[in-house]
């Protein structure tokens, strides 16, 4: 049966198991879009900004642990999903993004839509290509998948000129095989064993290596040698919560990161990188860690990390031991006050229901979540590892999508919700079942520790005009209504306890905006 270049994409990433597409189409992805009527399988989630797309592509991956596919509108278009793509490439979430081209004879036309689209993509992307032929489209889209599947996870970005979706001609491809990730050399294994022994050693795990099993491992180890457990401050996927390994982050902050990795002379590394501040200071160091201190990369993300872990664990002699630092299920009383950080963690810790998914990027108000909630009932917290705000709510969706039966929570600042409001109403189409809770001290607060830390003194009414969000302030209820978003606005603790308890029990999207 003759197909054109658009059916064979479609079927193409189908037969590769891609099954979920982000898009934001123009004219150009016109012909994907009809594929689709005849094409079953694959589901479609339109979101009204690309960012939203490429971050719930994000999401997506890291829930389900396979890529989605996004459809983006020639170069704009691809370049309006460029932050969330970064912070993708950073948390090493597989993605294809398909991105339309005009057809060959109007490349040559320098229309005004024409831009260097190979150009764009590759800063984020580990793979792009462009397809020449309808006959070559569903090939390169298999290819797309398989980067994309690479580990740890790449972004992989295929670009269709639309004479190519349109000629036919398409061919449909087999899926791609996956090479199976790097085993460590035992010799590593050894070495690293040799180095974790006392107070002043240090596992220190990043992405792969925060499974619940791997965070048990983690902690026999910690049990027999006597070494500290960290994570690093972002982590794509930590599975945490009463019964489960505990472990703290190494702090933003950067003095309290110093004070924190001091004690440490010996660092073992898996899945995560040395230690460094997240921005450069005056007069403060790049480096986290002290002179002198012996650093061991065990395994990059990219390996084998369970396969690492059980190794190690057995180098150690750990597979017998009890493991140290097992979360009690002990929730915090909820102090009075007023409404802040300190009195936001108990309840949140409170609140969270069990196999929830946390997406956090609270940003300062955050800084206090983490300790109090290590009790609460086991679930999956998430976080930014790129630093491009306006990820939280986007990401959420693709969470929600790969995992329909469970909740969602994505916590986030005033501010930041303002980069991608849009994912509101791509819940509310969908009827997703996500609570979104805003902090919204009406500033950018975080930017007023930075001030400090860059080493301004005493700054003035102009600099300070441009960390506040009160002139006008943002009614995010209102907003989310405007959407079809169920929402509430609150400025007391005991109203920010009920409308959570309600945001959690209600099933669908509801926006929580807690004023402070």
């Amino acid at each position: 049966m003759s197909m054109n270049g658009a059916e064979s994409l479609v079927r193409s990433l189908l037969a590769s198991k891609v099954e979920v597409c982000f898009t934001n189409p123009g004219t150009s992805e016109m012909h994907f879009v009809a594929a689709l009527d005849h094409v079953e399988g694959m589901r479609c989630v339109l979101a009204l900004h690309e960012n939203v797309a490429t971050g719930a592509a994000d999401g997506y991956y890291r829930m389900k642990g396979k890529p989605a596919c996004t459809l983006l509108h020639l170069g704009p278009g691809l370049a309006n999903g460029l932050s969330n793509l970064h912070n993708a490439k950073k948390a090493g979430s597989g993605i294809v993004n398909i991105v339309g081209e005009h057809a060959a004879s109007h490349v040559a036309l320098e229309a005004p839509l024409y831009s260097d689209i190979e150009g764009i993509a590759r800063p984020m992307s580990a793979w792009v290509h462009t397809s020449h032929s309808a006959e070559d489209v569903g090939a390169d889209a298999a290819r797309a998948v398989q980067a994309a599947c690479l580990a740890p996870g790449q972004i992989a970005t295929l670009i269709l000129p639309s004479d190519t979706a349109w000629n036919e001609g398409g061919k449909v491809a087999k899926a791609r095989e996956v090479p199976a990730r790097e085993r460590v050399h035992d010799s590593q294994i050894e070495r690293a064993a040799e180095l974790l022994t006392g107070p002043d050693s240090l596992l220190l795990l990043g992405q792969g290596a925060l499974t619940e099993a791997n965070l048990e491992r983690a902690g026999r180890i910690s049990a027999k040698t006597g070494c500290q457990l960290l994570s690093e401050w972002g982590n794509a996927v930590l599975e945490r919560g009463a019964g489960r390994v505990r472990i703290e982050r190494v702090p933003y902050p950067i003095d309290i990161a110093l004070k924190v990795l001091a004690p440490f002379k010996k660092i073992v590394m898996l899945g995560a990188k040395e230690p460094i501040g997240f921005f450069a200071y005056p007069g403060k160091p790049a480096r986290l860690t002290q002179a002198g201190t012996e650093l061991l990369t065990l395994a990059d993300r990219s390996m084998d990390l369970t396969a690492a872990m059980k190794a190690l664990c057995a180098a150690t002699d750990a597979q017998d031991t009890a493991p140290a630092h097992v979360a009690d299920a002990h929730l915090p009383d909820v102090p009075e006050g007023p409404m802040g950080p300190d009195t936001f963690a108990p309840i949140l810790a409170r609140a969270i229901p069990k196999d929830a998914i946390v997406v956090d990027e609270s940003i300062t108000t955050g800084r206090a979540f983490f300790p109090a909630t290590a009790g609460a009932a086991p679930h999956v917290w998430i976080n930014n590892l790129g630093g491009s705000i306006g990820y939280s709510m986007p990401n959420a969706i693709g969470a929600a999508i790969a995992c329909p039966d469970r909740k969602v929570l994505a916590l986030t600042g005033d501010g930041s919700a303002m980069y991608a409001p849009q994912a509101l109403w791509t819940m509310a189409r969908e009827d997703l079942d996500i609570c979104v809770v805003i902090w919204a001290n009406r500033s950018y607060r975080i930017l007023r520790g930075e001030l400090a830390d860059v080493g301004v003194q005493n700054p003035g009414p102009r600099a300070m005009d441009m960390l506040s969000l009160d002139r006008p302030s943002i009614d995010f209820a209102a907003q989310a209504r405007s959407m079809g978003v169920e929402a509430e606005a609150v400025t007391e603790v005991g109203a920010f306890t009920a409308a959570l308890e309600r945001g959690i029990a209600h099933k669908g999207p509801y926006l929580v905006e807690a004023i402070f």
